[in-house]
């Protein structure tokens, strides 16, 4: 099945009020805020799971407009809601936060309190906030990320060029074709159609490395996390051959939409 890249939307009234954060929750790199604390500022937040390989395709763009627009006015918060086991880990996270890189607040929605406030379905998924709390952009998984840095140009008074596109399926233009359904249970290996291949794991010890060899290439395992196991210039039609040592735990594998061929 093809389909063009995806779009961010425009809710169609400017009166959805943002739901609070929830006063018991957990917060990395920052102490706990609210949205009434944080009036005058537009506020992105951004549901991620540093386990789903989606979240970290869209990471990059979030951490980049954190960089580019905080210091005029962007607040940037990731609430972390876990998808699979590994990802539940608050240890996990933390790891996973410092290695990636974040440094944006990052809110720790484990019991999924947020997420329900949202009504929010699924991984990625971002909602910009203007000034008034008040919602004017939302977009649910990969994609959309011009409209959304647009967006977040016009609500702080600024005219430059975005990003633009690290990937050839981030293109607004991009055809992409729907890649196999993840794979929550063995066998991992067999026959699958995506852009790229990935795998959740985890060392089943702390602090004792594991092996995984996935069609003849060895991959070591020395955290949580989500780790690229094939990549594809286009969607492909694929076989994937995973052997796991007695040291890694695999949760999942995953799959992620390429271009369609020309």
């Amino acid at each position: 099945m093809l389909a063009s890249g995806p779009r961010s939307v425009r809710p169609p009234t400017d009166t959805i009020a943002a739901p609070p954060f929830p006063a018991r929750a957990e917060w990395l790199n920052s102490p706990p805020l609210s949205m009434w604390g944080l009036r005058g500022r537009p506020v992105l937040i951004e549901f991620w799971d540093f386990c789903r390989p989606n979240s970290l395709r869209t990471l990059p763009y979030v951490k980049a407009w954190h960089a580019r627009y905080g210091a005029g006015g962007l607040v940037v918060i990731g609430a972390h809601t876990p998808g699979f086991r590994i990802s539940a880990s608050r240890e996990n996270v933390r790891g996973a936060v410092e290695r990636l890189g974040v440094s944006y607040p990052v809110l720790l929605d484990s019991e999924f309190t947020l997420w329900r406030e949202y009504e929010n379905t699924g991984w990625p998924a971002r909602y910009l906030w203007n000034a008034d709390g008040l919602l004017v952009d939302y977009h649910f998984g990969e994609g959309g990320y011009d409209e959304t840095e647009r967006t977040i140009q016009d609500l702080l008074g600024l005219d430059s060029e975005p990003l633009g596109a690290i990937r050839p399926e981030d293109e607004p233009t991009a055809m992409l074709v729907v890649p196999s359904e993840d794979r929550l249970d063995p066998p991992w290996s067999g026959a699958y159609e995506a852009g790229a291949a990935w795998a959740v794991l985890e060392p089943r010890q702390a602090g004792v490395t594991g092996r995984l060899t996935a069609n003849g290439q060895e991959i070591l395992v020395e955290h949580a996390g989500a780790f690229l196991l094939v990549a594809h210039e286009h969607h492909e039609r694929a076989e994937l051959a995973i052997e796991l040592d007695e040291n890694v735990v695999c949760e999942a594998i995953c799959f992620t939409p390429g271009t369609a061929r020309g």
